[in-house]
C-alpha cells in the first residue's frame, strides 16, 4: 500500500471536515436567509407597487366618472332635449337657437378645466354646435358613432385625435327622454391630455414611471421620453413582470379599463425592489465571514487537542516494532484517548504474556504436529484393502459379497474427497453414487425397496457433490425403514415451472408426517432441535445451507428446501437450481 502524504493527517482531515461541514452549515444557512428575505422584500414592493397602480387606475376612473357625469348632464338638459327633439321631427334649427347654445355648454365647460370644446351634433350626423358645417362622419371614424349609437348614453373613449394629438375624443348619444330614449343627436367632447397627468401620485422615493395609453395603442399621458425610440409595441406586449427600457430593469405592472379600453402601465425600477437585498447580501458574507474565521481558530485548537496525545501513542508503538513493547505513560483530558492509551497499555501486558506462554509451548507443539502426521491414514490405504477382500472373495465364489465389496469401496472413493478432487460433480455421477448407495439398502433391507431414477434430460448440469444423496438417506431412515410392506423411493430430475431452473425431486412412500412434526423439521432447519431420534438430524439441514450458500449469490433470490408430506401418503422433498450454473468459476 502507498504511504499517505504527510498533509493526509488526523488532524489535517479533523480540520478540513469540520471547515468542510461548517462552510456548508453557514452556505445553506445563508441561502436559506438570503431567499427568503429578498422573497419578503420582493413581494412587499411589488404590493406597493400593485398598490400604486390601482391608486393611479382609481385617479384615472374618477376622472373619467366626472366626465361622464357632465356629459350625461349636457344630455339631458331641458333645451339641449328640446332642439334635437325638434331636428328629430324635421323643423330647421335656427341660428339664434344654435348660439344659445354657447352659453349653455359654456357653463357646463366651465365645471371641468380639462374640456377644451363640447360639440353637438344632430341625428343625421349635422353639426349644431359650434356654429361651423362640419359633419361628425368627417371628423371621426363611422365606427364610433355606430359604437356610441350602440351605447345608447354611455360614454365611448375614442381617444388620441388624428387632428390635434394634444386633444382626447369621446362621444356620448343623446337619447330622448320624451321619445323613449330613442336617439336624438350626439355630444362630442375634446379634452386636454394634461387633464390625464398622474405627476402627483409617482416618482418619489421609488421613481416610478406611467404610461398611459388609448385603444390604438396611442399614449396619452407619460413621463417617459417618447423621443428616445422607446418601443410602445414592446411594452405594451411584454409578459413578464420585468421589462428592459434604454438600459435600465423595470418591475412593468398593467391595468385595463373596462370603461374606456385603456391600458395604464406602471413601471418601478428594480434597483428600488433589490436596495434592501443589497444591503443583506453584505450583511450575510460579513457574518459568514466572521463565522469561517471564528470556527477556524476553534477546529484548529480542537484537533491539536485531540491528535497531539495520539502522535505520543505512535511513537510508543513504533518502538513495538524492534521489539520494545513498553507501556505508554500518558494522560489526556479526553476520555476516549485515555481509554485507548489504556487498551494499548493492556495489550502490551497480554503480548508480553503470550509471547512468553508460545514460546514454552513451541517444543509441546512440534512434538504433537510429529504425532498427528504419523497417525494419519492414507485413505488409499483403505480402497487397496477393499480390493483385496474383493480378490479373495472372487476366488472362493462369493460374488455377491464380492459385489458388495466393490460397492463399499465405490462409495468411499465417492464420498472421501482429497484437496485435488473437485466438490463439483455431474448429476449423472450424483446419481450413480446413488444407484451405488440404494443396491446396499436393498440387500440391507432384504428386497424391500425398490426405486426409480428419472434424469435423462440434465445428465450433465453440475452439482454439489452428495447434495442429493442425504435427502435419498432420509427418504430410506425415516420412510422405507419404518413401514411393514416394501417401499419405494424416486429421484426425479426435470425442468421446473420457472424458466431457466430445474426441479429435483426426491420421494417415498412411507408413513409420512403429520403438521407437528413437518413443524419441528423446519424448526430444525432453523438452527433448533433434532426432529428424530435416529441420526444427527444435520442432513437435510446441510442440504438447505449448502442450497444458500451455493446458489443465493447466483440467481439473487433464496433457495430453500420444498417438504410436502401427509400422515400415511409419504413424504417428497424437492428444491430448484439454477439450469445454466455450472459450479464457480
Amino acid at each position: 500500500m502507498k504511504r499517505p502524504r504527510r498533509w493526509f493527517t488526523l488532524r489535517n482531515q479533523i480540520f478540513v471536515g469540520f471547515m468542510l461541514v461548517m462552510l456548508f452549515v453557514l452556505g445553506i444557512a445563508s441561502v436559506l436567509t438570503y431567499s427568503s428575505v429578498s422573497t419578503m422584500l420582493k413581494s412587499n414592493a411589488e404590493k406597493h407597487i400593485g398598490q400604486t397602480a390601482i391608486q393611479a387606475n382609481g385617479r384615472l376612473d374618477a376622472l373619467i366618472a366626472q366626465i361622464d357625469t357632465i356629459t350625461t348632464q349636457i344630455a339631458t338638459n331641458d333645451y339641449i332635449q328640446e332642439l334635437l327633439l325638434s331636428e328629430v321631427d324635421g323643423a330647421e334649427t335656427p341660428f339664434s337657437a344654435r348660439q344659445s347654445l354657447l352659453s349653455i355648454l359654456g357653463s357646463y365647460q366651465s365645471y371641468v378645466l380639462g374640456i377644451k370644446a363640447l360639440e353637438l351634433y344632430s341625428n343625421d350626423y349635422s353639426r349644431l354646435f359650434p356654429l361651423n358645417d362640419i359633419p361628425l362622419n368627417d371628423t371621426i371614424d363611422q365606427e364610433w358613432i355606430l359604437a356610441a349609437d350602440r351605447g345608447k348614453g354611455e360614454l365611448v373613449w375614442l381617444g388620441i385625435d388624428p387632428g390635434d394629438p394634444s386633444s382626447v375624443l369621446a362621444l356620448k348619444r343623446v337619447s330622448l327622454v320624451d321619445r323613449w330614449f330613442s336617439s336624438g343627436g350626439f355630444l362630442m367632447l375634446r379634452l386636454d391630455k394634461a387633464y390625464f397627468q398622474f405627476d402627483e401620485q409617482i416618482g418619489g422615493e421609488a421613481g416610478e414611471s406611467i404610461l398611459l395609453v388609448d385603444t390604438n395603442q396611442q399614449p396619452i399621458t407619460t413621463n417617459f421620453n417618447l423621443d428616445s425610440g422607446l418601443d410602445l409595441a414592446q411594452l405594451l406586449g411584454n409578459q413578464e413582470k420585468n421589462i428592459s427600457i434604454n438600459g435600465s430593469d423595470y418591475i412593468e405592472v398593467k391595468q385595463y379599463s373596462e370603461t374606456t379600453g385603456w391600458t395604464l402601465v406602471f413601471f418601478t425600477p428594480v434597483s428600488y425592489v433589490t436596495n434592501g437585498i443589497s444591503t443583506l447580501r453584505t450583511a450575510i458574507l460579513v457574518s459568514g465571514a466572521i463565522g469561517v474565521l471564528l470556527f477556524l481558530i476553534m477546529s484548529l485548537i480542537l484537533s491539536t487537542t485531540i491528535t497531539r496525545p495520539i502522535f505520543k501513542l505512535i511513537k510508543a508503538m513504533r518502538g513495538a516494532r524492534f521489539g520494545v513493547l513498553q507501556p505508554n505513560p500518558m494522560f489526556s483530558n479526553t476520555m476516549e484517548i485515555n481509554e485507548l492509551n489504556n487498551s494499548y497499555n493492556q495489550m502490551v501486558e497480554n503480548m508480553n504474556e503470550l509471547i512468553r506462554v508460545v514460546y514454552e509451548k513451541e517444543i509441546l507443539q512440534s512434538r504433537t504436529e510429529l504425532k498427528a502426521l504419523q497417525a494419519q491414514i492414507n485413505p488409499h490405504f483403505l480402497f487397496n484393502t477393499l480390493e483385496a477382500f474383493y480378490w479373495s472373495l472372487e476366488e472362493k465364489g462369493e460374488e455377491e459379497l464380492a459385489n458388495l465389496v466393490v460397492s463399499m469401496s465405490s462409495l468411499f472413493r465417492y464420498t472421501i474427497s482429497t484437496p485435488n478432487q473437485d466438490e463439483w460433480v455431474t448429476i449423472e455421477d450424483e446419481l450413480a453414487h446413488i444407484r451405488r448407495y440404494l443396491q446396499l439398502m436393498d440387500i440391507r433391507l432384504a428386497d424391500r425397496l425398490t426405486w426409480s431414477i428419472d434424469a435423462s434430460e440434465f445428465k450433465h448440469l453440475k452439482i454439489p457433490k452428495l447434495l442429493i444423496q442425504p435427502l435419498v438417506e432420509n427418504a430410506i431412515r425415516h420412510g422405507v425403514e419404518n413401514m411393514e410392506g416394501p417401499g419405494k423411493v424416486t429421484i426425479s430430475v426435470e425442468a421446473a415451472n420457472r424458466d431457466g431452473y430445474v426441479r429435483i425431486t426426491v420421494r417415498d412412500n412411507g408413513p409420512g408426517m403429520d403438521e407437528d412434526t413437518l413443524r419441528d423439521l423446519w424448526q430444525a432447519m432453523e438452527g433448533g432441535k433434532v426432529v428424530s431420534s435416529k441420526g444427527t438430524g444435520v442432513g437435510v439441514v446441510n442440504v438447505r445451507q449448502r442450497l444458500r450458500l451455493y446458489y443465493d449469490s447466483v440467481s439473487g433470490g433464496r433457495h430453500e428446501l420444498e417438504v410436502i408430506s401427509r400422515p400415511g401418503e409419504g413424504t417428497s422433498v424437492s428444491f430448484e437450481i439454477p439450469s445454466e450454473y455450472g459450479g464457480p468459476l
